[in-house]
């Protein structure tokens, strides 16, 4: 089934970004886990080569790690807009260096750091070097769906929302998803006012939760659905409504963190349904990996 949308009337922009360095202060060269414990691992930034979309983004000696490349636009305005336009799925072509021409996919927005994460061919990341250009075709804020005014779209392609599988059913709409996340579990970035161009974490520190939802399973690019909590103006906790999301990076021990999910799809009302299926991952829909 495919569901009708406005798509013919959002606008395609581009914006550009840069292969960001990883950063590193003197105050924050250790890590200080909700443990207690202090770990010095590599964490956001940079060119990932060892993990993409559909590889698994716990356990790691690592934290909040951002699988392919990490970029940011220099000037601190033109990357809110690079951020916040940069819709999951949108194609991305890399325009200076040995890597020129090669394309790749938007794969999520990280907040804080404020970073776009791009998936691009183990050949080109092979090739690229921190600082090349990379030139997003923004194309998705401002999607809806004509018959579920309810519903809110945001950060994501037309083309890889039709990807996903969604069906209706009694005026329901059925999403294929990895994992069922409860709103208990949802830590850093609550309290923002809105989440475009961001991801907010699910905390994976309880081990029975840890367990009882299977946290130990996800990986990079997953869909999942957060119970009870809805992201019209900022993630919130509202009995009954669901919020569709994208895993884009890694877990962590702080506090508080943990995987983040970029949304894609929210609404206050019990319209949206999770339906678990093993190969709901961008990776697939994308065709960089193929299902087994």
């Amino acid at each position: 089934m495919s569901l009708k949308d406005n798509r013919e009337k959002i606008i395609k922009q581009s914006v550009m970004g840069r292969v960001h360095h990883p950063v590193l202060t003197p105050q924050k060269v250790y890590r200080v886990g909700s443990d207690g414990g202090a770990r010095f691992t590599p964490a956001h930034g940079g060119i990932t080569y060892d993990l993409e979309i559909g590889d698994s983004c716990m356990g790691l000696v690592g934290d909040h790690i951002e699988p392919g490349v990490s970029s940011k636009n220099a000037d601190e305005i033109e990357n809110r807009a690079y951020t916040h336009l940069s819709c999951i799925g949108n194609t991305a072509e890399v325009v200076t260096g040995k890597a020129a021409g090669a394309k790749g996919y938007v794969t999520g927005t990280h907040g804080g750091i404020d970073h776009v994460m791009i998936w691009f061919s183990q050949d080109t990341l092979n090739k690229m070097v921190c600082d090349d250009k990379i030139l997003v075709r923004a194309f998705g804020q401002g999607l809806a769906l004509v018959d579920h005014p309810q519903v809110k779209l945001m950060s994501i392609d037309p083309d890889l929302l039709a990807k996903l599988g969604i069906t209706e059913e009694n005026g329901k709409l059925v999403i294929p998803v990895s994992a069922v996340i409860p709103a208990c579990l949802m830590g850093s970035g609550l309290g923002a006012m809105e989440i475009f161009g961001s991801d907010y974490d699910i905390m994976t520190r309880d081990p029975a939760s840890y367990e009882e939802y299977h946290l130990g399973g996800l990986r990079f690019g997953d869909l999942v659905f957060i119970q009870d909590h809805q992201c019209f103006h900022g993630p919130d906790y509202l009995r009954g409504a669901g919020t569709v999301g994208v895993i884009v990076h890694s877990d962590s021990h702080l506090s508080g963190h943990g995987p983040g999910v970029t949304p894609i799809m929210t609404c206050r009302e019990s319209i949206l349904v999770p339906k678990i299926d093993p190969h709901a991952n961008i990776a697939f829909y994308l065709g960089t990996k193929k299902a087994d």
